[in-house]
C-alpha cells in the first residue's frame, strides 16, 4: 500500500485529507510540525509526502531543502507535493526549485489533489522503470553491430556515423531519419546503432512497432493519457514519445500508421511538443526520431494512404537498406556471427560451418533477408549432428535450377527430415516473413482463423 505522508497544522483540513486518501486506497499519516517530520521520515520514508509552507516551528521549504540536499538517493527522490496559500507564488516558485514535484494553491480541490498524487506516483514509478532499464541495458545486452563488409554496409555505417556526430554537435531540433528497407534487413539494427552512435546513448531507446500496435490504442500508447480521460482510464500514464526522453524513438513500419494520427505525428516533429489524452498542458519533445518502414511511401502518398507533408518532413534524411541478395559477399560473416551468437545463447559448442553448406547459403535469394537467414542457422544449430551444419541441415526452399547447374546439386529442401511439427512452424515462419509479419495476411494465406494463427504462434514460439 502507498504510504503518504502529510506534514500540515490545520487538523481539519488535514482530517478531510487523510478521509479522502483512504477513500482512495492510501495509507496517510499526519503530523503538525516540522520536527515531527524530521522523525516521522528517519523512522520510515513515506512514498510521498504532502507539504504546507506554513507551520508553526519554521518554513516548509527549509524541510524541502533538507530532504533534496540530504546525501541519500531514496530522501532525494522522495516525491513532494507542495501545498501554498493563495496568492504566495513566490512560495510556489522557490519549491519548485528547490525539487518540489508539484505544487498546489490552497483552498485545496480534494479531487484535484487525487489527481495530482496518481499523476506523481505514475511519473516515479516510470522514472524507477526507466533507471532499471538503463542499469540492464549496460550490463545485458551486447553492443550493437552490423556486419559486413560490403559497400553497402560500410555506407550504411559510414552514413549513421556522421549524422549521429553532426546532431550531437547541434543544439537545434534533430532531424529525422527515415529508414526504408524490406523485411528483415536490419532496419531496427540501424536504428539502434545510431541511437548507440549518439551522445545520447545513455537515454531511453523506444521500439514503437506501429503494424502490430491496435488502431483504436496507438494514439493512447504513443502520447499517453490522463486518468479518467476515457473508460478504463483509472491511472495516468505516460506515452511512448514521454518515456523516450532525450534518447531515440524508433517508429518501425511507419507506413502503418492511420492518416489521423499521421497529422498528430507531423505535429509533435515539428512543433516539438506533445499532449496526453485528456490533459490541458503540452509537453516538450527531445527525442531524436527515427523511423522505417517496408512500404513504397511515395506510392501511398499518390494514393491518399500517406500525408504528403508527414512524408516530406520524415524523408529529410533516408538510408535504404539493400537485401540480401545484394549483399552476398556478406553472408559468409553473417552466418558465422550468427552461428556463435545462437550457440554461446544455447551453451553449445559452435559448430563447423561446411562447404556445401556455405555454398546453399550464397545460392539462396533469401526472401526473408537477414532476419531469415538468423532463423534458418538457429534451427541448423539446434538440431545438426556432430557439431557439423551440412546443407541438408539447411531447410531452404529453393527453386529448381537448370539441371546443367552442377553447383546447386548439393542443395536440398530437407523437409524430408523434418517432424509434421516442425514442417508447420516452418511454414508458418515462412508466410509470416512473406507478409511483413501481418498476422491476418499470414492467417489467410494459410486457410487459417486469426485465432488459430494465434494459437500455433503461442505454441512455436513466434
Amino acid at each position: 500500500m502507498i504510504n503518504i505522508l502529510l506534514v500540515e497544522d490545520e487538523m481539519l483540513f488535514a482530517k478531510s485529507v487523510l478521509r479522502r486518501l483512504e477513500k482512495e486506497g492510501y495509507n496517510g499519516n499526519i503530523v503538525s510540525t516540522i520536527a515531527d517530520a524530521h522523525h516521522s521520515i528517519n523512522t520510515a520514508l513515506p512514498d510521498l509526502l504532502l507539504l504546507d509552507i506554513r507551520l508553526p516551528d519554521g518554513n516548509g521549504l527549509d524541510l524541502l531543502a533538507d530532504i533534496r540536499f540530504r546525501d541519500d538517493a531514496s530522501w532525494k527522490s522522495l516525491p513532494v507535493i507542495v501545498m501554498t496559500a493563495y496568492g504566495e507564488l513566490d512560495d510556489a516558485i522557490s519549491a519548485m526549485k528547490l525539487g518540489a514535484t508539484d505544487y498546489l494553491k490552497k483552498p485545496v480541490d480534494l479531487d484535484d489533489l487525487v489527481l495530482t498524487i496518481s499523476k506523481v506516483l505514475a511519473t516515479q514509478q516510470l522514472k524507477q522503470q526507466l533507471t532499471y532499464s538503463h542499469v540492464r541495458d549496460r550490463q545485458s545486452v551486447d553492443a550493437i553491430e552490423m556486419i559486413g563488409t560490403s559497400q553497402a554496409a560500410d555506407n550504411v555505417r559510414h552514413h549513421l556515423g556522421r549524422i549521429a556526430k553532426l546532431v550531437g554537435n547541434s543544439s537545434d531540433s534533430h532531424p529525422v531519419i527515415l529508414i526504408r528497407g524490406e523485411t528483415g534487413t536490419g532496419k531496427d539494427v540501424a536504428a539502434r546503432l545510431y541511437h548507440q552512435l549518439g551522445d545520447w546513448h545513455v537515454q531511453p531507446f523506444v521500439h514503437v512497432d506501429c503494424a502490430s500496435l491496435p488502431s483504436e490504442l496507438i494514439e493512447a500508447e504513443l502520447f499517453g493519457y490522463e486518468r479518467g480521460a476515457f473508460t478504463n482510464a483509472h491511472q495516468a500514464k505516460a506515452g511512448l514519445i514521454e518515456v523516450a526522453e532525450e534518447g531515440t524513438l524508433f517508429l518501425d513500419e511507419v507506413g502503418e500508421l492511420p492518416l489521423a494520427l499521421q497529422a498528430k505525428l507531423l505535429n509533435v516533429i515539428e512543433r516539438r511538443v506533445a499532449r496526453r489524452i485528456g490533459a490541458t498542458k503540452e509537453y516538450p519533445v527531445l527525442a531524436h526520431f527515427v523511423a522505417a518502414t517496408n512500404r513504397n511511401l511515395d506510392r501511398m502518398v499518390a494514393e491518399g494512404l500517406f500525408r504528403s507533408d508527414l512524408y516530406f518532413r520524415l524523408n529529410v534524411l533516408e538510408l535504404e537498406l539493400p537485401p540480401l541478395r545484394e549483399r552476398n559477399e556478406d553472408i559468409s560473416l553473417l552466418a558465422h556471427y550468427f552461428i556463435e551468437k545462437i550457440a554461446r545463447r544455447y551453451g553449445l559448442k559452435p559448430p563447423e560451418l561446411f562447404g556445401d553448406a556455405l555454398q546453399a547459403l550464397q545460392l539462396y535469394s533469401w526472401p526473408g533477408n537477414i532476419r531469415e537467414l538468423q532463423h534458418v542457422l538457429e534451427r541448423a544449430v539446434m538440431l545438426c549432428r556432430n557439431d557439423e551444419i551440412l546443407a541438408n541441415d539447411l531447410v531452404l526452399k529453393i527453386d529448381a535450377p537448370d539441371k546443367s547447374n552442377d553447383i546447386a546439386s548439393p542443395i536440398l529442401n530437407g523437409l524430408e527430415n523434418m517432424t509434421l511439427d516442425e514442417v508447420e512452424k516452418y511454414l508458418i515462419e515462412r508466410t509470416l516473413q512473406r507478409t511483413a509479419n501481418n498476422v491476418s495476411q499470414a492467417a489467410r494465406a494459410l486457410g487459417l482463423t486469426r485465432m488459430a494463427m494465434r494459437y500455433r504462434m503461442d505454441k512455436y514460439k513466434l
